[in-house]
């Protein structure tokens, strides 16, 4: 979907349509761009960006607090679609997914006029537009979904993979971050197929054990099936607070609602958790993890709520002020698979 939560906020409130807006919290904290429509984003403004930041760049920028109950609505709508077309429909996010229409209800031969129908479709029920990226393989998919945007259809029939591939930087492969790319670059390596003749001594250096995934993949090679309805690993939240926290019991308080809340998604999904992870980023930006697991994994409130607070006292929080808390949970598994399992054996 194309800039999803602004362009769901410009659908619903005309006034915003053609005016610069950003969906996330507010500049006078420290709120951070969760969305940014088309119109902020040709002054520089960009998803993840502090607020602030966002202003300075777009003085006249919209500012709207999330409302994810609305965009989880049209989030099943359009999945809604997706699923009456191929049952195999694997979510990436609220707004982006993998189809593989190879096979598809409407018969249709080609994923080109699929992808069409398909976005014609959703804008007639929804009044939102999609792009769309149609190719042999999933890492083509998503970066031809990214190409043409917004309203976008890029395609890239098996033939002109190769032409494709050569057109790209080497940032384009999954995994290749900043850090990644700087030192590939530093070797000489600044274009994706480049990836294919470099040491692969020197391309361990730089991306570790991805080396031989990514190679694969600067051959255009990705043999991983759209998988349907992809297993929850792990659940979490994390808070940044406009005013860091210096009470340790306020900064406990605040740790027990989010632990509560993880086990009420737990109780919500039929899930356990057999591990608690806190994360506590102190004013200076330092930040640190502690993990706890123990079997048999658990939903309960008071016990996922307990180790959160047995994790808090292994940080610094109460002598150093924070500015961030998160928890999340994780090694989950459903609640039948529970009786298998041995308690009392540490992970």
């Amino acid at each position: 979907m194309d800039a999803f939560y602004t362009s769901v906020e410009q659908r619903d409130t005309p006034a915003l349509r053609g005016k610069p807006v950003a969906v996330g919290g507010q500049p006078e904290g420290r709120g951070v761009v969760a969305a940014a429509s088309y119109e902020a984003r040709s002054f520089g403004v960009h998803s993840a960006m502090s607020m602030a930041k966002a202003v300075r760049l777009c003085p006249s920028l919209v500012i709207l607090r999330p409302d994810f109950t609305r965009y989880r609505q049209v989030s099943r709508q359009v999945f809604d679609m997706y699923r009456s077309v191929t049952s195999l429909v694997e979510p990436l996010s609220l707004d982006e997914a993998y189809l593989d229409v190879t096979e598809n209800t409407w018969g249709e031969p080609l994923a080109t006029t699929v992808a069409r129908r398909l976005k014609r479709w959703i804008r007639e029920e929804t009044g939102l537009t999609v792009s769309a990226g149609a190719a042999p393989n999933k890492f083509l998919a998503k970066i031809a979904s990214d190409r043409d945007k917004p309203d976008g259809l890029t395609v890239i029939p098996t033939q002109r993979v190769e032409a494709f591939l050569q057109t790209l930087p080497v940032e384009a492969l999954w995994g290749v971050g900043p850090v990644s790319a700087r030192r590939l670059r530093a070797a000489g390596v600044s274009r994706l197929v480049d990836v294919r003749t470099i040491d692969p001594r020197v391309l361990r250096d730089a991306v570790g054990s991805q080396a031989g995934w990514l190679r694969r993949l600067a051959h255009g090679i990705d043999d991983r099936p759209v998988t349907p309805d992809r297993t929850v690993k792990s659940s979490g939240s994390e808070h940044t607070y406009p005013e860091d926290l210096m009470d340790l019991e306020t900064i406990r308080d605040k740790l027990d609602q989010m632990a509560r809340r993880g086990a009420d998604w737990l109780g919500r999904q039929a899930l356990r958790a057999r591990t608690v992870t806190i994360k506590v980023r102190y004013s200076d930006f330092t930040t640190v993890t502690r993990s706890h697991s123990k079997r048999p994994a658990t939903r309960d409130a008071d016990q996922i709520a307990a180790r959160a607070m047995l994790l808090l006292g292994r940080t610094e929080a109460g002598t150093r002020p924070v500015r961030l808390l998160g928890v999340s949970l994780h090694n989950l598994t459903s609640a039948d698979e529970v009786s298998d399992e041995h308690p009392g054996l540490p992970l």
